[in-house]
C-alpha cells in the first residue's frame, strides 16, 4: 500500500508543524474533530455503491491496507463502497478538548503524562519530524471516546470458524461492559467517580452466557490512571467456582480458544508503556464504517426488540457484510517492549476523526503477517434508538483472521450506550463471586 503523506507546505504552515513542538490551537481542534468539514477524500475511479473485487483490486491497491488487499485480490472478499460519513463525537468531549487545550504534556518517558484533564490530549496533526508523535497518537486512543463514559455490548456473539471449510466450530454468547471511572464528560458524576483511591481509569467486565461448559466464565480488568502501573485482572471459571488473579502473560494467550488475545480487545487493550510507538504517516484508506440500519442484516440471533446483527460472508464466513468508506487515517506502529511478547509488531490504521482502531495488522515474531483484525464501526444515529445522538462510534462487528492457520473468530455486537446497564457494582470481584453462584 502506498502511504499518502498529507503534509503540504500550506498544511504545515497552518498547523504549526514547521516549528516542531508548536502548541496546539483551537483551529487544530476543529480540524481534528471535523476532518471532512471542507469535503471528503476521493480517489480516481472510486464511486459510492461500487464493488471492489479480484477483477479491479489492482486499480485501488493504494487505498486498501496490505492485509485486506491480499484477501480482495485472491477473491476471498468483496468490498462494497459506502459514502464517507462524518462520525462526529460527543460535543461534551470536543468541548473538553477545547477547554483543556495545551495543558497536556508528555512525561520524561513513555507511559508518563502530565496535566491531562479530559478530551483529546493531543489534537494537533502529527508530524514525521516529531520522534514522539506515535506516542501522542497512542494517548489519544487511550483517552478517546470509544464507548463514551460507559456502555455495554449486550449481547455479543463470537463464532469460531474454519476458514477453509466455512464450518462454525463454536459459538459463545457474552455480555461485555465498560466503565470509565475518570475523565468522564457526559454522565454524572463528572469528571471522576468518587471513592476511587487506587485511581482506576477504566474497568471492563465480561460474562459468558452460553454455552453451558463455559457459562459464567467472567473476566474483570482494571486499567489504572498511572500507565506505568500494571493492570489488575481477575478470571472466574464457572466449573472451578472461584476467582483467581490473571497472570500478566495470560493477556497474550488465546482467550477461551479464540483467535483473540485479551490485549486485542477494542483494537488494543494494553498500556502505552508496553509498546514503542512510531507514527508512519497519514493516508486515505478504506475503513469499515457504515450505517447499521441500512445493511442487509442477519436473521440469526434476532432480538425480541427487532434488532438484527451484522451478517458475515466471504471466504469461510470470516468477513462482515458491510460497506467501506474512504477515510483519513494515521498509520501507527506498536512494537512490544518485552522480548517475550508473541508478536513483533502491530500496525494500526487509526481513524483520524474518532481515534478508533478499525483495522490492525499483527505480525509474528519472525516478522510475517499473522492476523488481520477488523472492527466495524456503526454510526450511532443509524443504530438502536438509545444510541442516537450519543456521539459514540459504535463497535458493531469484528473479524480476527489468523492468515497462517486459515482460521477466524467473528463477532456480532448489540452495542448499547446505557448507564443503567453498567452500575459500578458490576465491576467488582464481589460481583463475580455472587454472579457465579
Amino acid at each position: 500500500m502506498k502511504t499518502i503523506i498529507l503534509k503540504s507546505a500550506a498544511v504545515l504552515a497552518v498547523t504549526g508543524l514547521m516549528s516542531g513542538a508548536a502548541a496546539a490551537t483551537l483551529e487544530d481542534v476543529e480540524r481534528s474533530f471535523y476532518p471532512y468539514k471542507d469535503g471528503v477524500p476521493t480517489y480516481e475511479g472510486l464511486e459510492v455503491g461500487m464493488v471492489i473485487n479480484a477483477s479491479n483490486a489492482e486499480q485501488f491497491k493504494d487505498i486498501i491496507d496490505p492485509g485486506l488487499y491480499s484477501f480482495v485480490a485472491d477473491g476471498s472478499v468483496e468490498l462494497k463502497i459506502g459514502e464517507t460519513t462524518p462520525f462526529t463525537l460527543s460535543q461534551n468531549y470536543i468541548q473538553a478538548t477545547r477547554d483543556n487545550l495545551g495543558k497536556t504534556k508528555l512525561g520524561s518517558e513513555p507511559g508518563k503524562l502530565e496535566g491531562f484533564v479530559a478530551g483529546r490530549p493531543f489534537p494537533e496533526e502529527p508530524s514525521l519530524d516529531d520522534p514522539r508523535a506515535g506516542e501522542k497518537l497512542a494517548w489519544n486512543y487511550k483517552y478517546g471516546y470509544n464507548w463514551g463514559d460507559n456502555a455495554a455490548i449486550y449481547p455479543f456473539y463470537w463464532k469460531f470458524r474454519d476458514m477453509k471449510s466455512g464450518k462454525i466450530e463454536r459459538t459463545i454468547k457474552f455480555n461485555f461492559h465498560f466503565l470509565n471511572l475518570m475523565h468522564r464528560v457526559d454522565h454524572e458524576p463528572k469528571p471522576n467517580l468518587p471513592d476511587n483511591p487506587s485511581e482506576i481509569f477504566r474497568a471492563i467486565y465480561v460474562q459468558v452466557l452460553e454455552p453451558f461448559d463455559v457459562k459464567n466464565t467472567q473476566l474483570l480488568i482494571y486499567r489504572y490512571e498511572n500507565d506505568l502501573e500494571r493492570d489488575d485482572a481477575w478470571l472466574y471459571l464457572g466449573f472451578q467456582r472461584r476467582v483467581r488473579r490473571l497472570a500478566t502473560g495470560q493477556v497474550t494467550d488465546a482467550f477461551l480458544g479464540s483467535d483473540l488475545m485479551i490485549e486485542d480487545f477494542e483494537g488494543y487493550n494494553g498500556r502505552i508503556s508496553d509498546m514503542s510507538w512510531t507514527y508512519k504517516g497519514t493516508t486515505h484508506v478504506l475503513l469499515p464504517f457504515y450505517k447499521h440500519n441500512e445493511l442487509d442484516l442477519s436473521e440469526d440471533h434476532k432480538e425480541s426488540d427487532g434488532y438484527q446483527f451484522v451478517e458475515f460472508g466471504g471466504k469461510g464466513g470470516c468477513f462482515p457484510n458491510i460497506t467501506w468508506q474512504l477515510r483519513k487515517a494515521y498509520i501507527l506502529e506498536a512494537d512490544p517492549v518485552s522480548d517475550d511478547h508473541p508478536i513483533s509488531k502491530r500496525v494500526f490504521y487509526v481513524d483520524a476523526e474518532t481515534f478508533t482502531l478499525p483495522r490492525t495488522l499483527i505480525y509474528d515474531r519472525k516478522g510475517d503477517l499473522w492476523k488481520s483484525w477488523t472492527i466495524g464501526q456503526a454510526h450511532p444515529d443509524y443504530h438502536l434508538p438509545k444510541n442516537k445522538g450519543s456521539g459514540v462510534s459504535i463497535d458493531d462487528s469484528f473479524s480476527m483472521i489468523d492468515v497462517q492457520s486459515q482460521h477466524c473468530t467473528t463477532g456480532q455486537f448489540k452495542g448499547q450506550v446505557d448507564p443503567a446497564l453498567n452500575p459500578r457494582t458490576k465491576f467488582t470481584v464481589q460481583n463475580m463471586r455472587a454472579t457465579g453462584r
